[in-house]
Order: structure tokens, then C-alpha cells, then sequence
């Protein structure tokens, strides 16, 4: 509030000054609980803190991305996660800063380990590059370890019966190659278009393990979008941004309005 006054000067008196604070603590108190609730959902103590896991596997998956398999380091269960969610990731950087950095845990929980893969984040136009993305990618390898936190997030697959449509575009799609994943396990029937665009072949992140799950999956319709179709795709493959009236297959009306239709050919 002090730096409000500051820049609106007189405008805030001591009125105003009064209404925003308590506005202020409602919303913190809100917040507080909120997050307390999150944290006994979880059945995770705030006090623990990010916990150390060990990178058992760690796979180039396209240019500039790479997927690391965790798995606790205490010889622990590894926590419960849902298609969609992220987890908190803590490194601690070449002069003792520690950062953390959120990253979709991009494979169906399997009880042992999790998955995330990170894009490095290349400086462009005289920013720099990212600090966590690049330690990552240069420093860390299997049988290292990291620090990590609970899973959260509510951005997540809803498991009933309706048909669904997955869209994503370059590293976006973690969380749909998660979604692909689980389904793949315990929903292979269920109805799936997905919908994926990229800048070429080369850097489609995670295109064995969305190729996998289709594989398992029986009625699946993928099709991705390269602005260079310059090599082979997985799917129906197209050039360009993604076109929805270029499908050859129909969206169910609740997701986009009318029922998008056009016949093979």
C-alpha cells in the first residue's frame, strides 16, 4: 500500500487506504486456506518441502528437449498423480542461487516414478537463456538428483465416457502426452481426436511415446500441423497452422459450436 500512495499520491486517503487493506487480507486469507486445503488433499506437509528424486533415465527427445524419469531417492513411494498435472522442480544454480521452475508431468502416473519433460529456453533478441531449462539440459544426468515437489494442479483429464478433443502446439503438449498415455491404460476405446501443431518434424517433443499410445488406443484420429513439413509425420499430417475446417473427422458440437464435417477427399 505504501508504494500505491507513492504512485497515486493523494488520491489515496486514508479511506481508501483502509478499504484496500482489508480487501488485501480478505483475498490472503482466502488464499491461506485454499493452499492448507491443497496441502491436506495431498497428504503433504508444507514443513516437508521439495523432496530429492534420482533421474533414472534421461531421453533426448527432440532439438532442444529432453525428458528426465524420476524416482524418489529415499527408496519412497512416489506420489499419486493425475493426467494434466505439474510439479515444482528446485535447482540450485552455479553461485548458490536456488530456483524453481513448474513442469507438467508428462507421462500416466505408474506408482514408481514420474516424467517431465523441459524445452531449453534460448535467449532471443538480447534476452538471456533460461537459467533452470539450461542447467537441466546441460548439467543433469541419469543418476543425478533432483529436488521435487508434490503434484498439483486441476487443469486435469476427466475420466467419463465423452468423446474428447486434445489441442496443443510445440511444448504444450506434455500434459496432452500424458492425457494419451492414461488413456491408453484405462480408456483405449474411448473416442480421442487430437489435434497437435509444430514448427517441423525435428522438434516435436515426445513423438514415440503419443505414437505408442495411439498404437493401444482404438479410436484415436491424430492430426498435426508443421509450418516445414520438411520429414514424415505420425498421423494425418498437414502443412501449416492448424485448420479445423481441414478435418476429415467430426468434432463433437459441445466442444466447438456446430459439428465440424468434411468428407475424406
Amino acid at each position: 500500500m505504501d508504494s500505491v500512495a507513492e504512485v497515486l499520491g493523494d488520491a489515496v486517503t486514508a479511506e481508501v487506504r483502509g478499504a484496500w487493506t482489508e480487501v488485501y487480507w480478505l483475498f490472503a486469507t482466502l488464499l491461506a486456506a485454499e493452499e492448507a486445503r491443497l496441502y491436506q488433499v495431498a497428504g503433504h506437509a508444507p514443513a516437508a518441502g521439495f523432496r530429492p528424486w534420482r533421474v533414472t533415465e534421461r531421453r533426448e527427445e527432440a532439438e532442444d528437449v529432453v525428458s528426465f524419469v524420476l524416482r524418489p531417492a529415499d527408496g519412497g513411494k512416489a506420489a499419486p498423480h493425475r493426467p494434466g498435472q505439474y510439479v515444482s522442480v528446485a535447482v540450485d544454480l552455479p553461485g548458490g542461487l536456488r530456483q524453481p521452475r513448474q513442469y507438467t508431468l508428462s507421462r500416466a502416473a505408474d506408482g514408481v516414478s514420474m516424467q517431465i519433460t523441459v524445452r531449453r529456453v534460448r535467449g532471443r533478441g538480447g534476452a538471456p537463456d533460461g537459467a533452470v531449462s539450461t542447467y537441466l539440459h546441460r548439467e543433469v544426468s541419469a543418476g543425478d538428483e533432483l529436488l521435487a515437489g508434490t503434484p498439483f494442479g486441476d487443469v486435469v483429464l476427466d475420466d467419463g465416457p465423452d468423446p474428447l478433443v486434445l489441442v496443443s502446439a510445440g511444448i504444450g503438449i506434455t500434459p496432452i502426452a500424458a492425457m494419451l498415455d492414461h488413456l491408453a491404460a484405462v480408456q483405449p476405446g474411448r473416442r480421442v481426436i487430437a489435434l497437435h501443431a509444430d514448427r517441423r518434424p525435428a522438434v516435436h517433443a515426445l513423438r514415440v511415446q503419443t505414437a505408442q499410445a495411439a498404437g493401444r488406443m482404438t479410436d484415436l484420429h491424430r492430426v498435426t500441423w508443421y509450418e516445414e513439413p520438411d520429414a514424415p509425420g505420425d498421423g494425418l499430417v498437414m502443412a501449416g497452422c492448424i485448420d479445423l475446417g481441414a478435418l476429415t473427422v467430426r468434432i463433437p458440437a459441445k466442444v466447438f459450436g456446430p459439428d465440424l464435417w468434411q468428407q475424406a477427399g
